[in-house]
């Protein structure tokens, strides 16, 4: 079970006092746990690229590289990041909306799998190329799971990829490239998402798609990567994916679409990373304003911005700490009304009070605007 605070109050309280707070603080364990448990639940013909955007740490790429992880890479840092770690071509798979052309060529050096996101993608990779390079095509999709949170639009308009509608086009322009031949398909447009039959309700939507513009354009696929969106609990009422039914979904898939012989790929990169982390901070002064209740920490969507951008709080405890709850808006240190962690349930807290938020692993201090009123970075440690 997938628990949502990867350190014990006991923990926190032996880190925070250590290493001085705000602090985000790992455990490798945990995301090698995550790691080994999809893989253990998935057919051996799906690869697993961890998506670098969920935690860029190069603590945490080198312990997936070493599992035998590929890696999704979405801008030229990102690449650069997975360039340190040394690994055999192969293994990297490149996707973006907007490639700048330094980007694109060194992807190109990398030996990594290019997402094209439209015939502009195209166009410059046959340029730019040395000799014949194989690519994916990224579509978006027309059908699929939808969001609950935006967080990459669902099936509505898209900076994304290429409409499904308008795919035949590219397809058959394509044919006219000397260098570029289009070999899998990339389609990925929902996140977090934590039930396995609409994840697999998608990816038989894709497979359907894939072999249509298999068998209308004469194509061989040998990937079809369906993107990530493999969903994590934050509140206690959220259930957990299950993987193990995932696996079997995805083996009948391959199983039905036996004119398929390549491989699929997953990117997760919030259910391999988002449990491995805690972030700690404790409470500058609490107030009551006009009846709501606010707890004012020592950091805030400088460090944490996904509860600002989806609308839901990360888990929260207050390390050591009983009695009755009641709800709390947390605010940060910044001037500005948007500087928001959320409104959770806590017990009364006082200045100096820790409090620990769980599932900090992903989408944390990455994502934020950090160096918005030039506050101090947090400090990063990790344990094994």
């Amino acid at each position: 079970m997938m628990s949502r605070f990867a350190f014990d109050d006991t923990a926190c309280e032996a880190l925070a006092h250590r290493h001085g707070t705000p602090l985000f603080a790992y455990r490798g364990a945990v995301a090698e746990g995550a790691f080994r448990r999809l893989r253990a639940a998935l057919p051996p013909r799906v690869r697993l690229a961890y998506a670098v955007k969920a935690n860029p740490h190069p603590v945490l790429l080198r312990r997936f590289a070493d599992l035998g992880a590929s890696f999704d890479c979405a801008s030229g840092g990102e690449l650069r990041r997975v360039a340190a770690l040394g690994l055999p071509k192969g293994r990297v798979f490149y996707a973006g909306p907007a490639k700048r052309a330094w980007e694109l060529a060194l992807a190109l050096d990398l030996g990594a799998r290019i997402q094209a996101e439209g015939w502009e993608d195209l166009e410059r990779l046959e340029a730019l190329a040395p000799g014949p390079v194989a690519v994916n095509l990224r579509i978006h999709p027309a059908g699929g799971a939808e969001e609950a949170s935006p967080i990459l639009g669902g099936t509505g308009p898209s900076a994304f990829g290429v409409d499904e509608e308008e795919a035949p086009g590219i397809l058959a322009r394509a044919r006219r490239l000397r260098k570029v031949r289009i070999a899998g398909l990339h389609v990925f447009a929902a996140s977090n998402q934590r039930e396995a039959d609409r994840l697999l309700a998608t990816h038989r939507y894709v497979m359907d798609l894939a072999q249509r513009l298999r068998e209308d354009h004469g194509l061989a696929f040998d990937l079809i990567d369906l993107g990530g969106g493999l969903g994590v609990p934050y509140g206690p009422d959220q259930g957990e994916l299950d993987v193990k039914a995932l696996g079997r979904g995805l083996g009948a898939l391959l199983e039905d679409h036996a004119g398929f012989q390549g491989d699929l790929v997953l990117e997760p990169g919030r259910y391999l990373a988002a449990a491995c982390g805690v972030y700690l901070a404790r409470v500058v002064r609490a107030k009551a304003s006009r009846g709501q209740r606010f707890v004012l920490l020592e950091g805030g969507v400088n460090h944490l911005l996904r509860p600002l951008l989806t609308g839901e709080p990360f888990p929260v405890k207050a390390v050591g700490k009983g009695g009755p709850s009641r709800p709390a808006t947390l605010a940060g240190p910044l001037c500005t009304s948007l500087d928001r962690l959320g409104t959770v349930d806590l017990p009364e807290v006082a200045a100096g009070d820790l409090l620990a938020f769980g599932m900090t692993g992903a989408y944390g201090f990455t994502e934020a605007m950090s160096a918005f009123l030039s506050h101090p970075p947090p400090l990063e440690v990790w344990q094994a």
